[in-house]
């Protein structure tokens, strides 16, 4: 399933600026970056699970937020770019 991941995080503090970059990099091994706190995450429902739990032991709940949005099995027909970056296909073929 494809699910776009959103954060926002309060990075008034070092430690507000750790939970930032330890949330980036946590997503990192799950999906695709598109804007600085937006990921694209094609995952097993089993890994979403474990994702999410991830971030969530990470942020502080009374200052950062974390948005999921399903976008489903078709979700290449709810995704419209525009601009200069290319379109990323997770599913698409892989070019070392």
């Amino acid at each position: 399933m494809m699910v776009l991941i959103t954060y926002d995080v309060n990075t008034e503090t070092a430690e507000g600026r750790s939970r930032l970059r330890r949330i980036a990099k946590e997503c990192v091994n799950y999906g695709q970056r598109v804007q600085n706190s937006v990921f694209e995450c094609c995952v097993a429902p089993l890994d979403f699970r474990k994702l999410k739990d991830n971030l969530e032991k990470i942020a502080d709940k009374e200052k950062d937020s974390i948005r999921y949005y399903f976008l489903g099995k078709k979700w290449e027909n709810r995704i419209e770019h525009y601009g200069k970056d290319e379109v990323y296909n997770p599913e698409g073929p892989l070019i070392i």
